[in-house]
């Protein structure tokens, strides 16, 4: 049986009160269970976690179903791709090595079924988004983030967590915000030969197709896990579809 490549990005866990969460994670993890047979490949396209920083011997308490479920995928062959996003760029080791994912801090090309995919989760990419790049500069700085874990876990954690609220409201979908950056960046893509643009981030799903003299292709934003629940799959077929998981 051909087998499909899965897109999600957006599911932010831990951002809501505990019983909410263990539901919304128990629909992720039904997700994934479902999709387990017939996936060669997932590309988790940022922000899995509303906040992960990561020191060299201590993660942050929870997900377990969901790490256990993705590390049981990764065991049983399929190739798991997991893109930092805005709230989940700290990464050291632990997801690599001990769920088998492969860890991409930024944009990734690949080629599937005969088509070019360019694949990153969006943030710094909205138009009015020049503080977030600097910021994001800022924090994403190697010798930044050893100072950072010189504080202890519990303090540091709990300040990412903070910030982490903070952060949502960059969140293009807010009001007055847009993804006009975005599709700016994926165009200029799609003219460079690229069949699709997929990213996270936007947190609201649409399938985009993108035309001129000499290029075509689409623009795909996958929605999220907080309302719309919805992910990517392409077929064997060549066909990509956005669908909701119920």
């Amino acid at each position: 049986m051909a087998k499909k490549h899965y897109f999600f990005s957006d599911v932010h866990l831990g951002v809501k009160p505990s019983i909410e969460e263990k539901e919304r994670e128990k629909k992720l993890v039904g997700f994934l269970e479902a999709i387990r047979g017939d996936a060669e490949k997932l590309y988790i396209v940022g922000d899995l976690f509303d906040c992960w920083i990561e020191y060299r011997k201590v993660v942050p308490k929870g997900y377990f179903r969901t790490l256990a479920k993705l590390n049981e995928m990764s065991e049983q062959g399929v190739e798991i791709h997991f893109f930092s996003g805005n709230h989940d760029f700290w990464l050291n080791t632990y997801l690599r090595d001990e769920v088998g994912m492969i860890l991409h801090y930024n944009e990734f090309a690949t080629e599937i079924g005969g088509k070019r995919f360019y694949i990153i989760h969006g943030d710094g990419l909205s138009k009015g988004d020049l503080g977030y790049k600097i910021i994001k500069k800022i924090l994403r700085s190697r010798i930044n983030q050893f100072l950072y874990s010189l504080i202890h876990p519990d303090l540091g954690v709990w300040l990412a967590q903070k910030s982490s609220t903070t952060s949502r409201y960059h969140n293009p979908e807010f009001p007055g915000r847009g993804s006009l950056g975005m599709k700016n960046f994926a165009e200029e893509k799609i003219k460079a030969g690229f069949d699709y643009v997929i990213m996270g981030h936007f947190h609201k799903p649409q399938n985009i197709l993108i035309e001129g003299p000499g290029y075509s292709g689409h623009y795909i934003t996958l929605g999220d896990w907080m309302r719309h629940f919805t992910y990517g799959g392409y077929s064997p077929d060549g066909k990509f579809e956005l669908r909701k998981y119920s």
